[in-house]
Order: C-alpha cells, then sequence, then structure tokens
C-alpha cells in the first residue's frame, strides 16, 4: 500500500522556482527556520551546505519533478510546535531569507499552513 500522507506539498510556483535553483546549485533541502533573524522562513539550501542532525525532524519530500525529491526538515523543537500543522511551500514576489538559495532572485519562499484534518491526525498517531 502506498503511504498518500505527508506532512508537506509543493505550490507550482515553488516546484518552477525550485527546478531553476537546482539547474544552478545542484540537489537542494530545505529546513524550516524556527525564528530568529528570518522569522520561521522555510530556507532552501544545496544539499550538504546545512547538516541535518539528531534534533532535526524530516517533515518529508516534495516532488517537483526532478530526479530526486527534495527533503524537508525541521528542528525537533520546533516540530513540537507544528505538529499539527501541514505545511505548503509556496514561491512569491520579494526578498528571500538572507541564506536561502532564492534570495537573489527577486521571490521568496513562504509556508502556507493548515491544520492536519482528523484522517492525517490519526496516520500521524496524533489522535486515537
Amino acid at each position: 500500500m502506498i503511504d498518500t500522507y505527508s506532512r508537506v506539498a509543493v505550490t507550482d510556483a515553488a516546484a518552477g522556482l525550485l527546478r531553476d535553483l537546482t539547474k544552478q546549485h545542484g540537489a537542494l533541502m530545505f529546513h524550516q527556520s524556527g525564528g530568529c533573524c528570518d522569522g520561521s522562513a522555510p530556507m532552501c539550501y544545496p544539499v550538504g551546505m546545512f547538516l541535518t542532525g539528531s534534533s532535526d525532524v524530516h517533515l518529508g519530500a516534495l516532488e517537483v519533478g526532478l530526479d530526486d525529491p527534495i527533503q524537508v526538515y525541521i528542528s525537533e523543537a520546533q516540530f513540537e510546535y507544528w505538529k499539527y500543522t501541514h505545511i505548503t511551500i509556496d514561491a512569491v514576489p520579494g526578498r528571500g531569507a538572507g541564506f536561502s538559495v532564492e534570495s537573489p532572485t527577486g521571490m521568496r519562499f513562504i509556508v502556507r499552513s493548515r491544520m492536519l484534518d482528523d484522517p492525517e491526525l490519526v496516520h500521524f498517531g496524533l489522535k486515537p
């Protein structure tokens, strides 16, 4: 059986930007920032530039029409605040976060969120 539940999704606009950025930077990944300088921005990095560790939670992978999906992570502490939330990464005009690869493009990644629905809550073990 194929698992159809996911905590993350991507809009067409963000998927197109990610395909373009992959041509320029190689394989990419996201880490959902927990605040500080760039707020709660989804930060996009070339794979290997940002190292995840045991205190990071893998939220899922984004299929954007590349050979490999783009992995999405969040810190464990931030995940505690967001564990009931589904996020969609979108791209809109504006200045990107300082360290994120889209910064010079005139576009920026943002997160759109919604609460997980009942079947998702059950699937992720958040509701009996």
